[in-house]
């Protein structure tokens, strides 16, 4: 299986090292959810230390590329290739009201586009994973009193792999704790997101309808309930500061 990688003679060692496994992975056909060889096999072949190759994967899974699974092994979650760009993100951390508007100007853009496209490039099978994904979500926020982000981002995640440009899925995966503070109960609102729960439906059944301009719609109803929320917040801060 490990034949076709080549050993490394760069000194530029971190970039050859993702353009063989790129290489690698194209050569054996591997997709999303296929498992990659082991750290130990990769450095072997490569003729390099499996510190370098560990570090190479982390940029991957920096990307959103590749996913590190505890006890199981590391597995592809996007489509790859040698002449791929790197672009790492330099991203602000913290909890505050700027911070997490910006964060959802992001949000706003990306979701509504992915949501658009989605419509209109999703087949039977796409259609029927996010449809899963969704029923996961609503049982879970029925019956863990609206905690369902897990299952929230995997039905965005699976809207975005479905919008027929890795792009979108790539990106957000980077971002994923960024994102993820929006289920933190942000500025101290506990029922955060709660508001946005219906428009997961809506923006589902225009994607089932084939109805671009109703998902991104939707999904444009769905961020400004979370915008609502943090406005609600940082005035319950400032109504507190005052106290």
């Amino acid at each position: 299986m490990t034949d076709f990688l080549p050993p490394i003679q760069t000194t530029a060692r971190d970039d050859a090292v993702l353009k063989a496994l790129a290489g690698f992975v194209r050569q054996e056909a591997l997709g999303p959810g296929e498992k990659l060889p082991t750290e130990r096999i990769l450095a072997e072949r490569l003729k390099v230390s499996r510190n370098t190759v560990r570090e190479a994967l982390t940029r991957w899974e920096g990307l959103g590329l590749v996913e590190r699974r505890q006890g199981s092994g590391t597995y592809l979650k996007a489509a790859v290739s040698p002449d791929m760009l790197h672009m790492p993100l330099t991203l602000a951390g913290g909890n505050d009201f700027a911070g997490l508007m910006s964060t959802l100007e992001i949000r706003r853009a990306l979701e509504a586009e992915a949501a658009a496209l989605c419509a209109i490039r999703a087949g039977k099978v796409e259609l029927a994973e996010i449809e899963r994904k969704l029923d996961l979500m609503e049982e879970a926020f029925q019956t863990r009193a609206g905690m369902s982000s897990d299952e929230d981002w995997e039905f965005h995640q699976a809207i975005f792999r479905a919008s027929g440009n890795p792009l979108f899925e790539q990106i957000i995966a980077a971002m994923y704790e960024m994102f993820h503070r929006f289920w933190e109960h942000p500025l101290g609102v506990r029922d955060f997101g709660h508001a946005s729960f219906p428009y997961h439906r809506t923006i589902f059944n225009c994607i089932a309808a084939r109805d671009p301009d109703g998902a991104r719609r939707e999904a444009l109803k769905l961020i400004a309930t979370v915008e609502d929320d943090l406005k609600r917040g940082a005035a319950n801060l400032k109504l507190s500061d005052r106290r």
